[in-house]
């Protein structure tokens, strides 16, 4: 909860993040590579309570013999609007789900933020 002119914005913690959501279907090769984003993503942030629009790309080879079902993860990604975590720290946390759920080591998740009082940040997890 953040507190602005004596309006208070309530958003949630990290335990709202749905990463149970996330289905995968088999695919088998390895050595494909795919690339996934959406410019629909947002988050709240923990210090002020507004919120953080963004891109979210991420970027994989399915060497775990999975792919990501494109419906869990938008639902997935939907779970984090009204969640209170630094941008760094929503980047690590899809980096850590997806990696899991897709059983890679090549993997990479980067965010590109909206630029909040003028400056511009740009986070990435992970390589190929």
């Amino acid at each position: 909860m953040a507190v602005a002119e004596g309006k208070i914005f309530e958003f949630v913690g990290p335990e709202a993040i749905r990463a149970d959501f996330l289905e995968t279907f088999e695919f088998d090769s390895p050595n494909q590579y795919i690339e996934t984003k959406t410019n629909e993503f947002g988050a709240v942030c923990p210090f002020s309570g507004l919120p953080d629009f963004g891109e979210l790309i991420i970027e994989y080879y399915p060497e775990g013999g999975k792919c990501i079902e494109l419906k869990s993860l938008k639902y997935y990604v939907i779970s984090y609007r009204n969640v209170g975590l630094f941008q760094e720290g929503v980047t690590k946390r899809i980096y850590e789900d997806m990696k899991a759920v897709l059983e890679t080591s090549r993997i990479k998740v980067t965010t590109i933020y909206q630029p909040r009082g003028g400056f511009y940040t740009t986070c990435v997890e992970g390589q190929l």
